[in-house]
């Protein structure tokens, strides 16, 4: 059970979502009697805003349209001692809510990660599987260990996750920031399964398979690029270094058996693109000790907020 003094807010980020808002703020009402529930329109041409209103939720706007911005605006203005955060779409449990609290506390956990198993074949489209899997999978392999379901939009936080994490991304590919920022910094982390339904009749998903698909993996390219910028410019110099060498046998090959360099274009060629990789390697080199303070900025400030209700 939760303790009665701590404060537990519902974050529901929502955008054109009349047809499964009510049912959200009801359920979560219902689970989570003690919580605010807080649904932050982004621009919705429907009812959303009123019907979330009507339904006892308090609900705030956000201009700026895109999932990321909605998320980091709910960071910042709502104080609490957890967090909640759920899609306002009524595909998600509302009832393993109390559960996944449970777990962060009893776990002294900064996330928890709604695990989706899907409750019918209309839930989980085919291409939002595969590139799940594909993304899970990718991320997994960069970052040395992930999560089963990196892009589920429903998890709890504690307030020390919420508000040190320093927020970049804009629409959809805010979960796997989220993701890479727990991996990245070693945070204490759990997955739960939870059931996960169809959306409710008049709905629809806003998420583009492709689009929004290659968005979350520029994203996490991005992040790689920047949390682990050894790697990143170490294996672009090696294929570098590569291309430069297999340009250069044949050149040298020649010069050897006829004293002449006859190509001279593919020698400059193949000289320019090894400087490239010397300059490419040394970037690497540079950029992880920027990268690395940064990193031990960001986990100061992470121990420096108190964790739950201290």
């Amino acid at each position: 059970m939760t303790e009665p003094s701590i404060r537990i807010a519902v974050l529901v980020p929502c955008f054109n979502e009349a047809a499964a808002i009510g049912q959200v703020v009801h359920d979560f009402r219902a689970a989570l009697p003690m919580a605010e529930v807080y649904v932050y329109d982004n621009n919705s041409s429907d009812d959303t805003a009123a019907i979330a209103g009507a339904a006892g939720a308090q609900v705030r706007c956000e201009r700026h349209q895109g999932k990321g911005h909605v998320v980091r605006r709910m960071f910042a203005d709502v104080e609490a001692d957890i967090y909640v955060m759920v899609d306002g779409d009524a595909t998600y449990d509302a009832a393993s809510a109390p559960a996944m609290i449970a777990r962060l506390i009893d776990e002294r956990l900064d996330m928890v990660v709604a695990q989706r198993i899907d409750q019918d074949a209309a839930a989980y489209r085919p291409g939002h599987r595969t590139g799940n899997f594909l993304l899970t999978r990718f991320l997994a392999d960069t970052f040395g260990r992930g999560f089963e379901d990196i892009l589920s939009g429903y998890r709890v936080f504690s307030r020390r996750f919420v508000k040190t994490i320093p927020l970049l991304s804009d629409g959809f590919e805010i979960e796997t920031e989220l993701s890479v920022h727990a991996l990245e910094l070693s945070i204490p982390v759990a997955e739960m399964p939870t059931p996960y339904f169809s959306r409710p009749a008049g709905s629809h998903s806003k998420l583009n398979t492709w689009r929004d698909g290659f968005r979350i993996l520029g994203t996490i390219l991005k992040l790689y690029r920047s949390e682990k910028p050894l790697r990143f410019f170490t294996t672009i110099a090696i294929t570098l270094a590569a291309m430069s060498v297999i340009l250069s046998i044949p050149l040298f090959l020649t010069y050897v058996e006829e004293g002449l360099v006859p190509r001279f274009p593919t020698a400059i060629l193949a000289t320019g693109i090894m400087l490239v990789a010397v300059i490419s390697l040394f970037s690497g080199l540079i950029l992880d000790t920027v990268s690395r303070g940064r990193r031990e900025a960001k986990l100061l400030r992470y121990l420096s907020e108190p964790w739950i209700g201290h």
